[in-house]
């Protein structure tokens, strides 16, 4: 839903959607076909090994992370503890986000002090409007009356990672 209305919205920007389940990819081709967006490219694959292949350095202006299951008994597995996570850095330009979207506050806490302290990245953390419907989730969980929050990291001007330059690694 949010690569739909963010597409439409914003038609002088490319936006590329990936999903990996197939019945939601499939899903989301219907929809997305019904508007014939050239500026929406459908992607069904796994985000991260898409990413690595198809994203190049310094490109990407933002990147959403909406309702990921934050895998509550593995932290290893959430995002911002993930070494993946420095890569999607790399693919950002400076100035350019990451957005992080959860229902789950000690999930939410636990991002924005990796964000800080790991990454070392400013952060804007806020509520999520009650009538924001990016996701088939957001909608859901604002409708049961939770709370949802967000959370904007920035990557900064001079900010370095590993995988910025090929070459080198």
């Amino acid at each position: 839903m949010h690569a739909l209305s963010f597409a439409k919205g914003h038609l002088d920007t490319h936006i590329i959607a990936i999903e990996r389940t197939r019945n939601k990819f499939e899903a989301f081709s219907k929809l997305a076909a019904v508007d014939h967006l050239e500026n929406l490219s459908l992607v069904h694959a796994d985000a991260i090994a898409w990413i690595v292949h198809g994203v190049a350095p310094d490109t990407v202006d933002e990147i959403y992370i909406l309702y990921p299951n934050p895998e509550q008994h593995n932290s290893n597995q959430q995002w911002l503890n993930m070494p993946f996570f420095e890569f999607l850095l790399s693919r950002l330009r400076v100035g350019g986000k990451i957005i992080l979207a959860t229902n789950i506050e000690p999930y939410i806490d636990d991002a924005e002090q990796q964000a800080v302290v790991v990454w070392r990245l400013s952060t804007e953390r806020r509520l999520v409007a009650t009538d924001s419907q990016r996701t088939h989730f957001e909608i859901k969980y604002l409708a049961r009356g939770e709370t949802c929050w967000q959370l904007t990291m920035i990557k900064p001007e001079s900010y370095r990672t590993r995988f910025d330059d090929w070459s080198k690694i």
